[in-house]
């Protein structure tokens, strides 16, 4: 299950960014940049547009019918965006597997809480966690080069492809975990009434995700414009950082199991994003290049350990017929704040500098510590023992 989950989700994941490196070809064929930069945007919107939506799909038919109706939609609509010539056909069927993409978010988290138990889903929910970087890797890899070599649409196929293995995989592989009898009121109520635990993991997850994205978004640029690094260089140390990311999910999941809270590690994740994010703004004002490019790399790892936290503690805070559409929420947020970042974050690094900058994503971390709850009440999830 949790194979076919991480798979089910990098294969969204490649679809999703992975179009975005199909900018150099279409420039070069005489595209304009802004109608290219449109379209590869496409996959994005329609995930955002729709994660809710599949979230209480979920809730209503299950996990394994998503998973195996979602990845069909992309792989329909990347076929589709293959065989078409015209530019904003190209966009629809774009925006169409960005829907069918968002179906793995939720679907794929639910099929790992619902089949490992409370003291190993921190471990599990990390390893899954990795599915992101894993697919913007297969993406960055596999799609510009091609691309290169074979043309635009041929490129499209590889998320599509992608895709059609991963709705194969799931309808033979995937079983729905037991659940609960839905006629128990305290798993049918509302986990948003009357309490707002989720609604601040959710508002912590906002915050937190400024310096990820920030530190994602503009390392590069900082490395090659004010540091003096080649583009290559710059390239693969952003490289190197998001595969030691994926390796601090997974550290941080373990540790959440070890303790026995989500909450706990959060904070102290939280903490330590505001240290090694002022450090960082303070570096990279004295340039003092010794410290701050391993701040930058440590800033990296920590920054994205957070995401599998709050992700476990909402789906099982949320229970198991509401998880669906509170990790539908979570992502939500999650995706608004980032597709903000490159140009709010752009507009105020060119007035103010990458210091600045920094400090400000400190400053929205150090918000988000006293947000975090103190307790949290877990027992509205159940795991397949107590369902049997």
């Amino acid at each position: 299950m949790l194979g076919l989950g991480v798979f089910a989700q990098a294969s969204s994941a490649v679809f999703q960014y992975g179009v975005s490196f199909l900018l150099p070809a279409l420039t070069d064929r005489g595209m304009h940049l802004a109608t290219a930069g449109l379209l590869v945007t496409m996959p994005t919107v329609g995930l955002m547009c729709t994660l809710i939506a599949w979230g209480y799909v979920v809730d209503r038919i299950g996990e394994r019918k998503v998973l195996v109706l979602g990845p069909a939609i992309m792989l329909v609509a990347g076929c589709a965006a293959a065989l078409t010539t015209n530019t904003i056909a190209l966009g629809a069927t774009l925006l169409i597997g960005g829907i069918g993409a968002a179906s793995t978010n939720g679907a794929s988290g639910r099929v790992i809480i619902g089949w490992f138990p409370p003291h190993r889903r921190g471990l599990a929910m990390g390893i899954r966690q990795t599915a992101q970087p894993l697919g913007v890797g297969i993406g960055a890899l596999a799609v510009p080069a091609v691309a290169a070599g074979h043309g635009v649409p041929v490129a499209i196929l590889v998320p599509a492809l992608m895709a059609g293995v991963a709705a194969l995989g799931c309808y033979f592989g995937i079983v729905d975990p037991p659940r609960p009898k839905s006629t128990e009121p305290v798993l049918r109520a509302n986990p948003y009434r009357g309490a707002s635990t989720l609604w601040r993991i959710h508002a912590v997850s906002v915050l937190l995700v400024v310096p990820q994205g920030m530190v994602w978004t503009f390392a590069l640029l900082w490395l090659h414009r004010d540091v003096g690094w080649s583009v290559t260089a710059a390239g693969t140390l952003v490289t190197a950082t998001q595969f030691l990311g994926a390796l601090g999910r997974i550290g941080a999941g373990a540790w959440s199991d070890r303790v026995g809270s989500r909450m706990r590690p959060l904070r102290t994740v939280a903490i330590a994003a505001v240290i090694s994010m002022g450090a960082l703004a303070f570096t990279a004002w004295t340039q003092w290049w010794w410290a701050a490019i391993p701040l930058l790399v440590l800033a990296s790892v920590i920054t994205v350990s957070d995401n599998g936290l709050a992700f476990t503690s909402v789906a099982e805070i949320a229970g198991p017929y509401w998880s669906g559409r509170g990790l539908g929420i979570q992502n939500t947020g999650q995706n608004l704040t980032m597709a903000a970042i490159p140009p709010v974050f752009g507009a105020f690094i060119t007035a103010a500098g990458f210091p600045a900058a920094y400090l400000v994503a400190a400053v929205l971390a150090a918000a988000a510590i006293p947000v975090v709850p103190v307790a949290v009440e877990q027992t509205r999830q159940r795991g397949p023992e107590a369902a049997t």
